[in-house]
């Protein structure tokens, strides 16, 4: 164990099968909190969800697509009954498509592809966070913390235009979020990694995520702990005056 600064605390994780997600699920299980996976991959989430029960850590788990919003309000009842009222939530599931490791550019990308990345990345935060916010409301205490990246904040040739959109609008429902829910001491605040070592990098080229490298200051690529400590902190105790904030956890690409 870590530490136990979210002790009592109950977690729910959105595409948490793998990579960041999974990540910040146990980094949250190792900072004393009650864990709630969601994902898509129902093997992929048992896997984690096993293993992490068969450390001792407190999880629950259910299997649905983020961007349908009566597969989210089934999921988050059934996982309140495992695992106790939800008050922090991770919007942290997102979809990337390739095309023989390449983004669709916009004249050639088809409008299912489009919906179906706005539908994940999008709907499935608002989905999650208008089912969640009303018991934070009626508590008087909620943590959101929503998964950006630097593709919202500048141009990102490694990913396609609805990816870009939608971490974007991530930013702007972050700061609304903030300040619509502040009053009833929620608060709400984003990430945004820069190129991260999951299993996505495979999707480019290796000569596509050097460039990357080659751009960013600290000269090297993320890693999943390095997200998962960010989103630990910005719902921990020592940031609870920290409020509709972005950030970047990206080795400072952003200033280059």
């Amino acid at each position: 164990m870590i530490s136990g600064r979210h002790n009592g605390r109950v977690v729910l994780v959105s595409g948490a099968a793998g990579g960041i997600g999974a990540a910040i699920a146990r980094r949250y299980c190792e900072e004393g909190a009650s864990v709630a996976l969601l994902d898509l991959d129902p093997k992929a989430l048992q896997e984690q969800g096993e293993a992490l029960k068969s450390q001792g850590f407190n999880v629950a788990w259910h299997s649905a697509d983020v961007g349908d919003f009566g597969q989210c309000e089934a999921a988050c009842s059934n996982l309140a009954e495992m695992i106790g009222p939800i008050d922090t939530l991770i919007n942290n599931a997102g979809i990337s498509p390739k095309h023989d490791g390449k983004p669709a550019p916009i004249w050639q990308m088809t409008p299912s592809e489009w919906q179906r990345v706005v539908n994940v990345n999008l709907n499935g935060a608002f989905n999650l966070s208008r089912l969640l916010s009303t018991s934070m409301v009626e508590r008087r205490f909620g943590r959101i913390v929503s998964m950006s990246s630097v593709a919202g904040s500048a141009f990102l040739p490694l990913v396609a235009a609805h990816y870009s959109a939608t971490k974007a609008a991530i930013i702007g429902l972050t700061r609304h979020l903030a300040g619509e829910l502040g009053e009833y001491g929620i608060t709400a605040n984003a990430l945004a990694p820069g190129r991260i070592e999951t299993p996505l990098l495979r999707t480019v080229s290796s000569s596509a995520n050097e460039a990357v490298v080659a751009d960013t200051p600290l000269r090297r690529l993320g890693q999943p702990w390095e997200v998962a400590d960010a989103a630990c902190y910005l719902s921990a105790p020592e940031s609870a005056f920290i409020t509709g904030q972005v950030l970047d956890v990206a080795g400072g690409w952003l200033m280059r």
